[in-house]
């Protein structure tokens, strides 16, 4: 029997915003407000304890290579076990790896190997996480309103994402990147305990398949069958890595001989941050009816920011091309998660959405690695060029998908049956286009 007190709290939530919508939600805004202070904390932590630039990409890469190898993995491992205990066992993971480096740290013994063993092990725990958390979350909402129910979600990690950035560089120089690795181990600790009361009664009981090499060969006929989902993988594929390269390396460079230094440039990642949450807030009452070709056209604008680098364009201008970026990305990304919510069987989600992290993150370490490279060879600006040059090409490429231009919002719930049913059919003809 429900409670006066689970009554009244029910009473002031929507109808879409279930008991695991909202878990989920507060635990991902705590995660995120930690972890986005955590990354510029480990740079602090690594250049205080003597090390240099290299260094510091050192312990960046060390977290992604784990991430990138063991993402199909977690996928799989999330869809055969319940999602819940998958998180929380990946958050015990970082949550001790961060509290262990932030002891190191705050002893003042932190070596350079200890550093990059520790981050790679919250690689490890993040590539098991990703994957269980977006099926969690694509599995706890239902009906006409969840493109809101993503557009709130997305709003509360990108808020925690701007706030977690500013509250850990401050913290950082205040009072040491220890203490700041410490609270993030701690949010880690306060997100599992609530994701260890996620309700996973509604899911249906895995049906137990041929082994871990099974549930990978069926997440990739899953994946291979659907022409619009690997199409729009393989395009943010490259424009994340084109577009990382450009933030990473290029940005800072342009701002320190033009733009007048880190200031100026913290200011545009800050309007683009702003233009993130600007986005989900527009998405929490859009509702376009051709879902991927309303967020494809959406993607264009990416190109932007490499662009307005390669003039330079004055900061004024940078500010609002990265608003005006940070915007167009949510109607994306929420539109995205929508097609993949109606779109995909409940016990496959976990897997798809690994492969839709694989992709986002493989080619950016490479990108990287090579934009010093080929600034050397062809020069900045021709290189900034480059970079806005591809995201276009590949985002007009993917438009040629019938899918990506015809595929449209349902008005009514689907059950997994259904959808089941019509992903047998889109791989047995080659697409519904």
């Amino acid at each position: 029997m429900t409670s006066p007190v689970e009554l009244r709290r029910s009473s002031r939530r929507p109808a879409w915003a279930g008991r695991n919508y909202s878990l989920l939600t507060a635990a991902a805004f705590v995660t995120n407000l930690g972890s986005h202070g955590a990354l510029i904390a480990a740079a602090f932590a690594v250049l205080e304890a003597g090390g240099d630039g290299g260094d510091v990409g050192l312990v960046a890469a060390a977290r992604t290579l784990p991430l990138v190898l063991f993402l199909l993995i977690g996928g799989a491992v999330a869809d055969r076990l319940p999602r819940h205990r998958v998180l929380v066992a990946a958050n015990a993971l970082n949550c001790l790896s961060q509290a262990a480096f932030a002891v190191l740290v705050l002893s003042g013994k932190a070596g350079l190997w200890q550093m990059m063993l520790l981050t790679a092990l919250g690689g490890t725990g993040q590539a098991f996480f990703s994957p269980a958390a977006e099926g969690m979350l694509l599995s706890s909402v239902e009906g006409e309103q969840a493109s809101r129910a993503f557009a709130v979600f997305r709003m509360a990690m990108q808020g925690a994402a701007v706030g977690g950035a500013a509250l850990g560089g401050a913290m950082a120089a205040a009072i040491g990147p220890g203490w700041v690795l410490a609270a993030d181990a701690a949010a880690f600790a306060v997100a599992g305990s609530m994701r260890a009361f996620l309700d996973v009664g509604h899911i249906p009981q895995r049906v137990r398949g041929g082994g871990m090499l099974a549930d990978l060969r069926e997440g990739w006929r899953e994946f291979a069958g659907r022409p619009w989902l690997w199409g729009i993988v393989v395009q943010f594929s490259i424009a994340n890595a084109v577009v990382g390269a450009a933030d990473a390396v290029y940005g800072p460079l342009v701002a320190r001989d033009h733009l007048g230094g880190a200031g100026p440039w913290g200011l545009a990642l800050g309007f683009f941050g702003a233009g993130t949450v600007a986005g989900t807030l527009l998405m929490t009452r859009w509702k376009p009816r051709r879902l991927l070709l309303a967020g494809t056209l959406c993607v264009f604008p990416l190109a932007l920011p490499s662009a307005a680098l390669a003039v330079p364009a004055p900061i004024s201008v940078l500010c609002a091309v990265m608003f005006l970026t940070g915007v167009t990305l949510e109607v994306f990304g929420v539109s995205w998660m929508t097609a993949l919510h109606q779109e995909i069987p409940e016990d496959k989600l976990s897997r798809v959405a690994a492969y839709d992290w694989f992709g986002s993150v493989a080619l950016v370490p490479p990108a990287t690695a090579l934009a010093g490279p080929a600034e050397t060879a062809f020069g900045r600006t021709s290189a900034l060029w480059g970079c806005a040059a591809l995201v276009v090409v590949v985002t007009a490429a993917v438009l040629c998908v019938p899918d990506v231009r015809d595929l449209r919002r349902r008005t009514k719930h689907v059950s997994a049956s259904e959808r089941v049913g019509s992903a047998d059919a889109e791989s047995a003809v080659g697409g519904l286009g």
